[in-house]
């Protein structure tokens, strides 16, 4: 019985390519009070493993999150499956605006201590008791007033490409070190303003709207769906478009656009990009912005100290990575001392 991926990403890309399918990239998430993760865990895996499902998927006591590529033939085989676990039954499933055949080239199903790392550890903090829930309608007009705080849940790299007009956009690299700069900045506010988040996809919302309630804000919403169920509401019912820019997403197409506007840059020569890469030097892997130019330049790497060792043959690199742990800079997201039109 597989419970793991055996294939590499260069292989399932290639399988892909071959068989030349349409794909579904979506995404999921509910808390949950799962007794035995490593057992759901295994479960998930067996049944996705035979659906072809790809993707990554992080499952703890506190419930599931999931970002997944689905073959588009077999949805309804994947939503009936969904359906026969009683805190999945029509759970929101935020199917991307942009569809790719590669989004997620593997099948990676992972237990962790919790679904969305929040750095918490208060045993009275209770998940389930959320904010109000409000649709892209609703949304607007809570926005519109001037008695409402925007508060965007994400991290600085996402919000610096896209982001709503009017938000607070917290220099966090973290979820966790969002929580308590929010809190400390809004403390004033906790009965006469109205709090509203937003996310990606409602995940980070939704317990950040559980831990406000916790520490005594009043009146607290959050963004359903977040800003992927936000652009598709906008479009089918004609709405006002309050988010500028790009929607940073967790998978290979690293963004989604949601309006022409470019309000970010590159970060090597300055000027206006919001293209997301991986620096070339796999010893980095540093993500930064980065425009066309710039990336014939340097060969698609972050820095000339980057572009000597990606010139180097393979196994060159391999000899120099040899013994060494992974560089900072995976972690620190386009935060660098090279990057110098780092805003």
């Amino acid at each position: 019985m597989q419970l793991y991926n055996k294939l590499s990403a260069k292989e399932r890309e290639a399988l892909l390519e071959e068989a030349g399918e349409d794909r579904l990239t979506l995404s999921f998430y509910a808390y949950a009070n799962i007794g035995n993760p490593h057992l759901f865990r295994n479960h998930l895996f067996i049944a996705w493993d035979k659906m072809e499902v790809l993707g990554r998927i992080y499952v703890a006591h506190e419930g599931i999150n999931a970002q997944l590529s689905v073959p588009a033939k077999r949805f309804l085989e994947f939503k009936e499956f969904l359906d026969e676990i009683y805190f999945l039954k029509d759970v929101r499933l935020n199917i991307a605006i942009e569809h790719d055949l590669k989004s997620f080239l593997k099948l990676k199903v992972k237990v962790r201590d919790k679904i969305v790392a929040d750095g918490l550890n208060d045993e009275t903090f209770d998940v389930t008791n959320k904010g109000v829930h409000v649709d892209a309608l609703k949304f607007n007009e809570l926005i519109n007033d001037p008695n409402t705080i925007l508060v965007d849940m994400r991290n600085h790299y996402e919000s610096e490409i896209g982001h709503f007009e009017g938000a607070i956009t917290p220099d966090v690299d973290t979820f966790r070190d969002s929580l308590p700069i929010i809190e400390e900045d809004l403390k004033e506010h906790k009965e006469d303003k109205n709090l509203v988040m937003y996310c990606t996809g409602g995940i980070r919302c939704e317990k950040a709207s559980a831990y406000y309630k916790h520490r005594g804000f009043k009146n607290v919403y959050q963004l359903e769906g977040g800003i992927i169920e936000y652009a598709r509401q906008v479009e089918k019912l004609n709405l006002e478009n309050k988010f500028i820019g790009k929607n940073f997403v967790f998978d290979h197409r690293r963004a989604e656009r949601i309006t022409e506007d470019v309000i970010s840059h590159c970060h090597q020569c300055g000027k206006p990009c919001d293209t997301h890469v991986n620096c070339a030097n796999e010893a980095c892997h540093l993500l930064f912005i980065q425009c066309e130019e710039c990336a014939e330049k340097m060969d698609n790497c972050c820095s000339e100290k980057c572009k000597e060792i990606h010139a180097l043959p393979y196994e060159e690199q391999k000899k120099l990575r040899k013994g060494k742990g992974n560089s900072n800079k995976i972690f620190k997201k386009g935060r660098s001392e090279v990057l110098k039109f780092k805003q």
